[in-house]
């Protein structure tokens, strides 16, 4: 019984020095000893640098033979006012667009049943929604510009005749700021992603 009651006893007292020790360095390096510590109130953990949702796809863009990575992150503290990073990644690591919006030019109203009276939370819900939609299959297009397409005015005439002459180039559809519809597309010539069409 001595034989057990001798280590414990050894044990428990370096347990209660140790903690004393612990006690005393935290104080010794203390600006104020005397001075209870609070934790601070008033900061916030969301900034307009948090990723609140991202949504990914693979898809054949900048080559036929492998997919690239398209990705969607909406950053900010709010869904309503946040802004939507639209990325493109090929297989090797390097971006190949890379663009920024606001949050609402994906919310789209026919999601929303009375968009005059829609509230933050539908407005914050139809934006979700149209995340998960934004890498529909139906919105990647091969050729992606048609043998009877005209050039639009507002689209590089280089850029155009690179990717028209592909008739293995893949377009991708999104919506943008305003409403508007863009095409973009990969111009192997230029190696790079292009518009071509808004």
């Amino acid at each position: 019984m001595k034989k057990l009651v001798l280590p414990a006893a050894f044990a428990v007292l370096s347990l209660h020095l140790t903690s004393c020790i612990n006690t005393e360095r935290e104080v010794g390096t203390s600006q104020n000893a005397d001075k209870v510590y609070t934790p601070p109130t008033a900061t916030s953990r969301l900034n307009s640098r948090t990723v609140l949702n991202t949504v990914r796809a693979s898809h054949y863009f900048s080559n036929t033979k492998t997919k690239d990575n398209f990705i969607l992150q909406l950053q900010g503290p709010k869904i309503l006012n946040a802004q939507a990073r639209f990325i493109i990644v090929n297989s090797a690591g390097d971006t190949l667009r890379k663009e920024v919006m606001p949050a609402t030019a994906l919310l789209d109203e026919r999601e929303l049943e009375d968009p005059q009276a829609a509230t933050v939370r539908d407005k914050e819900i139809a934006i979700l929604k149209g995340m998960n939609n934004f890498f529909r299959e139906d919105r990647f297009t091969q050729p992606a510009v048609p043998k009877t397409a005209a050039q639009p005015a507002e689209v590089d005439a280089q850029s155009w005749s690179a990717v028209k002459e592909d008739t293995r180039a893949v377009g991708f559809d999104y919506i943008t700021v305003g409403g508007k519809e863009r095409r973009i597309a990969y111009a192997k010539k230029l190696q790079k992603a292009v518009v071509i069409a808004e």
